[in-house]
Order: C-alpha cells, then structure tokens, then sequence
C-alpha cells in the first residue's frame, strides 16, 4: 500500500470522527435520490455509513446531540462522597453502607466504585507521600536495631547493630552487640550521648518491647518501661515513641541503620568482637562523618561542629547509668533476690524482707537496715544464680543437721525425764517449731 492510500485512510478515519456541514449534507441527500447506495455516498464524503443513514432518515442537517446522561441517585452527594471515601481509606463497600444508613440512598457496590474512582489516586498518593520534618540544633536523636548476619572468627554470626542518628546533622553512631535486649538498648544510647558529648532534648524510639509496654495504636497512649523512665531522667531526656506501624517516623534513623549494614559491614569478616568494633570506630570517623550527605548537601561532621554540638547538654562528668543503679527487692523463700533475671544469694535469716540493691562497677551490693549483708560479680547472661555457701549456713539441709549452742542454764532448769525439753526437740527437727 503506497503512503497516498495511507493518508487517504487516516484522513477518512478522521473525518468518521468529525460532524458534516449542511451544504454536504445536501448534496448527501441528492446523491440518495439519485440512486447511490449508503456505502458510495460515506466513500464519497469520508464518514460512516451510519452517519449517511442518519442524515437520510432526518431528511436534512441536523446538530449533534451528545446521549443525554441519566440522572443518578448519588448526584449532588459528591463532597459527601469524596470525605466519606477518605474517611474509609479507600473501602467502597463501607461507603455504600454509610450511604443507606445516613442518606438513605441505595446504590449497587458498582455504583460507588465507579462514583470513587477518580479519587483512588489521590488517596494512592497521600499513602506514599512523606513530608520531611527537620528538627532544630540539639532537638533530636533518632535509635534503632537493625540485625546482620557477619562472619566472626571464621562463623556466620547475627550481630545486631544499634544506631543513632542525630536529627540535625545527621551525623550517625553505630555499635555492635551479640542480643538486642534492655541492656543493650541503654548501653548503646548512653555510649552514643558520651560519642557525642551531650545529650539531646528528645530520644525518638521504635516500639520495642524492651523499652515500651504499651502504645495504642487509636489513642497514642504510651506506657514506658520503667527502667527507661529512671534512665530517661538520670540523662535528662524526653523518651517519645514513634507511631506504631509508622517506621518512617523516625525515617532518618532507619536509613542511618540500612547506611551501616550495607556500607560498614558490607562484603566483611572480622577475626574477632574487638576487631569489629575497631573497624566500626574507623568507619564512623573516617567514612559516615566525612561523606557528604545527600539531604543536608555537606558532611555531617561539620554540620555537627557548627551547628549541633554547642546546643547538646553537658554529660557534666557523669558515671554510666548502669554503675549506680539502686534498687529494692524482696529476699524469696529461695534464699535469694531476683535482678534483670538472674538470683543473688542473701543470708537465709533475711527470707521475706525488704532490701536494697546497688549496682555500679558490674558489682551487685545488698544492704538490709543500712548494713551490707551480700556482695557479687554482676552475671553477664541471663538466668544465673550466684551463691555464697556462708548465706546457707544454719539451713536444714545445707551441710547437715543444724547444731545450736546449749545454753547451761537451760541444761541446770531440765525438768523430769518424763518432760521432755523441747529445746531437744529443736535440735532433732533442725529448728524452731
């Protein structure tokens, strides 16, 4: 076919598309007269067949009317649509319900959804649209876990990398751990206050149970771990919890952690924990302080030293939260005191009282009435007991029967033989009735 038949084509093709003008449409009508068919006379002017007929069975040029739209039962509720259908987040069948219980209209689902249509879109975009929300100098420190699978003294190991981001000036910290309990989340925000020399007005968490109780997801009530409340208050910190199910709340943060798992560790083996964490320390200074990031357009290092550092608050000498933590516990039967999951022996005569306990310098000390009573190396997992054999001393069973001094008094008032002391009876059961 020659490109002429073509353009003929496209241009009858498009006049099929376009309405005809009355002096066509009169010669339309005397053709028909004079015996030509419908299909010569559309060949002839470039339109359908249909249009000719048309034209001929109106006897002359009449002006296109588009089909007339029916009346709709949802006409003149499109506002109460549209907030309806976001309300819902999309759910055209709720919409459909809330339409006959609350404007007594009755529509089929089909007609709801096609009335919706053009704002499923809309709501597509408001899902995936983030409105970034920069925090001021000092304001902010964003913390999470992210988890990683690393060879380690020649095993796959997961290590789980703790990550703090500063809001401002996005300068990161990173620190590896072997398990992602309490202990570590406070180990590693304190040894990020002291990498950065101050502490921030707010620490934004994730909801880990470590750390939070409880958030509910209608009303944002949050309930805090109430170790991370006395932790919040020794560094003088506001503890806030992002939204559940809203990990970019803390979005900075959570690129800060894929940064670190995908740059730091990346394609790496260490020969040991120690050898990780030095290269993690090379990182941080050389790599993550000296990149320009692509937010904020210079390193963050600088941004940090300009801007944040003066508007964090003095550590002022502090000790480690850990290292004077003061507690109070009540000794069980079991002749011991639970701490963090694992039992520190106490001297059995204390079963059922009160007492308090200091631990600072990985030393657990237990004091009853102001008097040290107990002393032990802090367990380092979880489940442990700690005993020490002079705090069972007098126990039935602990070495024996226990033996009590007579007093000679006691021995001078015996009674008949008949009448048994029951001092003797003490010493046969192994203590007082």
């Amino acid at each position: 076919m020659s490109s002429l038949d073509n353009a003929t084509i496209s241009a009858v093709s498009a006049r099929r598309d376009t309405m005809l003008e009355p002096d066509e449409v009169t010669a339309m009508l005397r053709l028909n007269k004079l015996g030509w068919g419908s299909r010569r006379i559309a060949r002839e002017f470039g339109c359908s067949r249909t249009t000719v007929q048309r034209y001929v069975d109106a006897g002359g040029w009449q002006e296109y009317r588009s089909p007339r739209k029916g009346v709709s039962k949802l006409d003149g509720h499109e506002a109460w649509l549209r907030e309806c259908f976001f309300r819902h987040r999309g759910n055209a069948d709720v919409v459909r319900q809330d339409l006959a219980r609350e404007l007594g209209v009755r529509v089929s689902l089909r007609t709801v959804e096609r009335a919706v249509s053009g704002y499923r879109q809309e709501l597509a975009a408001e899902a995936v649209a983030t409105m970034r929300f920069e925090t001021p100098p000092g304001h902010q420190m964003q913390i999470d876990f992210g988890e990683k699978r690393v060879r380690l003294g020649g095993e796959m190991t997961r290590v789980y990398m703790f990550v703090a981001t500063l809001g401002y000036s996005r300068r990161i910290f990173a620190m590896a751990f072997l398990h992602e309990r309490q202990s570590a989340w406070l180990d590693g925000i304190e040894t990020a206050f002291r990498y950065f020399g101050g502490t921030p007005a707010e620490v934004l968490l994730d909801n880990a149970r470590a750390l939070v109780k409880h958030h509910d997801v209608a009303t944002r009530e949050v309930v805090f771990n109430d170790r991370l409340h006395a932790f919040s208050r020794y560094w003088g910190f506001r503890p806030r919890a992002c939204a559940p199910y809203r990990a970019r709340t803390k979005g900075k943060d959570e690129r800060g952690v894929g940064y670190v798992k995908h740059n730091a560790l990346a394609g790496h083996s260490f020969a040991s924990m120690d050898a990780l964490e030095q290269h993690i320390a090379w990182w941080l200074r050389e790599v993550a302080d000296a990149r320009c990031h692509g937010s904020t357009g210079e390193p963050p290092l600088l941004r940090f030293v300009r801007d944040e550092a003066c508007k964090l608050k003095p550590l002022q000498g502090r000790p480690p939260f850990r290292q004077i933590r003061e507690l109070v516990r009540k000794v069980h039967s079991d002749c011991a005191v639970e701490i963090d999951t694992n039992a520190y022996s106490v001297p059995w005569r204390l079963v059922g009282e009160s007492v308090q306990v200091t631990l600072s310098g990985a030393q657990v000390r237990i004091f009853h009435g102001g008097q040290l009573v107990a002393e032990h190396a802090e367990a380092s997992g979880r489940h442990r007991r700690l005993t020490d054999p002079a705090h069972f001393v007098g126990v039935s069973g602990a070495s024996g029967p226990v033996l009590r001094p007579v007093d000679p008094e006691m021995v001078a008032m015996r009674p008949p033989d008949l009448l048994r002391p029951l001092l003797e009876y003490e010493q046969l059961a192994g203590g007082r009735w």
